[in-house]
């Protein structure tokens, strides 16, 4: 079966979405605290992310490796509310470029941003090393999702 990266239409069209999604969340007032600037390689680092997720090149591994994204998210005490913002204005971006019209994706893509927005928060409320949650590497998400990801 065609990965979900494929299906998307590659690194391209996912630097595209990410690009929509990054402006969003710059501007929205809920996520303001999150976000209070535009940084240089977010939107890189975002496509970076999903397209691996989405089967698609290692390069955030590579690149950046897993810890970055458990340190970035450190201490930012992400709320319900903020987490559901997040996971609402990605969904609107993928929809905005036109790639939620096949249920099977918006299903992939709907459960990928919940699983990943809640780990998120998770590791931003973590006091302690072992209150993070137990991902260590970038999930694998494919067509068919249950509540966790494939591991590698």
């Amino acid at each position: 079966m065609t990965s979900l990266y494929t299906h998307a239409g590659g690194e391209e069209a996912l630097r595209k979405v990410e690009e929509a999604f990054y402006a969003k969340v710059l501007a929205d007032p809920v996520l303001k605290s999150l976000f209070p600037q535009r940084r240089p390689h977010h939107v890189d680092h975002l496509s970076w992310f999903t397209a691996e997720s989405f089967g698609g090149p290692d390069r955030f591994t590579r690149e950046l490796g897993f810890d970055h994204l458990i340190q970035v998210h450190r201490h930012l005490a992400i709320t319900d509310e903020q987490r559901e913002r997040f996971a609402e204005l990605y969904l609107e971006a993928f929809e905005e470029a036109g790639l939620l019209d096949d249920e099977a994706f918006r299903e992939a893509v709907r459960s990928h941003v919940e699983f990943g927005t809640r780990v998120a928060q998770q590791n931003s409320l973590a006091k302690t090393d072992a209150e993070l949650h137990p991902l260590r590497e970038v999930p694998r998400w494919t067509w068919e999702r249950d509540s966790e990801p494939e591991k590698g």
